[in-house]
């Protein structure tokens, strides 16, 4: 059994709801496509946050760590994702204030497969989940038990709490979505949004 398993969920939790890349994105998945996109978008960071677990299972995460070329290269297309993502947004505001019923034109099929995606490719992409795990989860790994499983069951915990939190924040901006769906609102939404995911972008790549 992990060590401090309370203090985990606590820094966990605490780690989870601090807003970022995920939320933004969210938040832009159900302005512009409803609740079933952002849904697929959790399922993508969910997805994402299971290859940085498996990473660091596997010894993955550490060999990031130590190699500045290869952090530095992950760091960067992560962040040329989320400003790519977040001029997305800033483009689809000048839309919606040209287009009062901002409706969708792509298929639902497609726009799901596609949210989950970017989900997907935001979380792999974003060098921090993997630092999390590398710099938080080991200290409470129980040594003299299997460490693979504790790994699995500490990286789960926090999967599970990212899950909850974020389709509880995809249904309370969903809940809103009445009013903020108001072209007006929604241009300045989106704009936020995107402006938010540029922003968390160059952090990225500027951060050391």
């Amino acid at each position: 059994m992990p060590q401090h398993l309370w203090l985990f969920l606590v820094g966990s939790l605490v780690i989870t709801l601090v807003p970022g890349a995920d939320m933004a994105l969210i938040t832009r998945q159900v302005l512009t496509r409803g609740r079933a996109a952002a849904q697929a978008t959790i399922g993508g960071n969910v997805s994402g946050l299971v290859v940085h677990t498996v990473a660091l299972g596997a010894g993955l995460s550490a060999l990031i760590v130590a190699s500045a070329t290869v952090y530095t290269a992950v760091k960067l297309a992560g962040a040329a994702y989320l400003v790519y993502l977040g001029l997305q947004s800033l483009r689809q505001a000048r839309r919606t204030r040209s287009d009062s019923t901002g409706a969708a034109t792509r298929p639902e099929r497609r726009a799901r497969g596609s949210a989950y995606l970017q989900g997907l490719i935001s979380t792999v992409l974003n060098p921090k989940p993997g630092l999390f795990f590398l710099s938080y989860l080991p200290q409470f790994i129980d040594r003299h038990h299997s460490i693979v499983l504790q790994v699995a069951l500490l990286g789960g915990i926090h999967i599970l709490l990212g899950f909850v939190w974020l389709t509880v924040y995809a249904s309370l901006v969903s809940r809103l979505k009445a009013v903020v769906t108001r072209p007006h609102v929604r241009a300045r939404m989106e704009q936020i949004s995107g402006a938010v995911l540029v922003a968390l972008g160059l952090r990225v790549a500027l951060e050391r």
